[in-house]
């Protein structure tokens, strides 16, 4: 029993879920993540948003049975692998898919039809649009943007475009590095837009889009201000340093976020492990270091100053 449920979860692709932590944005960025109703709105969304993912990835798993039995890595998932059944796992993503939908549509009818676009978006990139270069990539960015304007719904708080371009050039950025070492790694055989794709190409998009991560965040650090809510040291800052406004200060990230974007492309380079972002973003230790930093000054600099 503890075995299929383990099995089962690894056909949920569960380690992926961290995809869906996007969904936060609109609350960290607008100084809410600690006021309780909003957070709990926002928990709740996630978790929706986590099995939709889910089905989205089962749902990709049957279609691609085929190539991922012919892939290094891929063939010992749960379906290529044969201990998940295509009939369990079509089962699976229609109670998965109707279940999700209820839940959301019990949410709010705005959040219900995120969520009905979203899943809609994936089923027709496991069936249509991954079949295109380009647009594959594409399309994965835009499943970024849903999750966090879900977010906004859930909170009824924004993300600045600046931010939101963030996430698109950033997940963008992601998604060609993947490509790109699929290509590499397995040749144009481990996915149908792969026999589109070249390396000089995909080098291109992952300069332009590491780029645009790098220029929209800047933009995003010096242009928007900081969210209008009483912070721990705020009165002191008012009253000593008035002219100090905590989201110029914010800059300082900016080059841990330029650090963050040169090590993942290292890591891709070096040893062609941009098939997995999640593993990547979880078990290399400068990564690691990276990401913590910058979140804890992140923090910091909206919720003490």
């Amino acid at each position: 029993m503890k075995k299929k449920i383990f099995v089962l979860l690894r056909a949920l692709r569960v380690s992926q879920w961290m995809k869906n932590l996007v969904i936060f944005t609109a609350i960290i960025f607008s100084g809410k993540l600690f006021d309780l109703p909003i957070f709990l709105n926002t928990t709740y969304a996630f978790l929706i948003f986590c099995l939709l993912s889910s089905t989205s990835y089962v749902l990709n798993d049957i279609i691609d049975y085929p190539f991922d039995r012919k892939h290094r890595v891929k063939k010992y998932r749960p379906i290529a692998s044969g201990e998940v059944s295509l009939q369990q796992a079509s089962f699976l993503v229609f109670i998965m898919t109707l279940s999700s939908l209820i839940l959301s549509l019990f949410f709010s009818l705005p959040f219900f039809f995120l969520s009905l676009t979203f899943i809609l978006l994936h089923f027709f990139y496991s069936l249509y649009l991954k079949r295109y270069p380009v647009i594959d990539i594409f399309t994965i960015s835009l499943s970024f943007v849903i999750r966090s304007y879900a977010g906004v719904v859930a909170s009824s708080y924004y993300i600045p475009i600046w931010m939101m371009l963030t996430i698109f050039f950033l997940s963008l950025f992601m998604a060609t590095v993947k490509r790109h070492a699929e290509l590499v790694s397995q040749g144009s055989e481990a996915r149908i837009s792969l026999y589109r794709y070249n390396e000089h190409f995909l080098d291109f998009l992952t300069y332009t889009a590491a780029t645009a991560t790098i220029i929209s965040y800047s933009f995003y650090t010096y242009f928007e201000r900081p969210p209008p809510i009483k912070t721990l040291f705020g009165d002191f800052f008012s009253l000593y340093f008035p002219q100090l406004e905590a989201r110029k200060l914010m800059m300082v990230t900016i080059p841990l976020v330029l650090y963050g974007i040169t090590r993942y492309a290292q890591l891709l380079y070096e040893k062609y492990e941009g098939e997995r972002p999640e593993k990547l973003i979880t078990s290399d230790i400068p990564l690691i270091v990276t990401i913590s930093l910058w979140g804890v000054i992140v923090i910091s600099l909206i919720y003490l100053l």
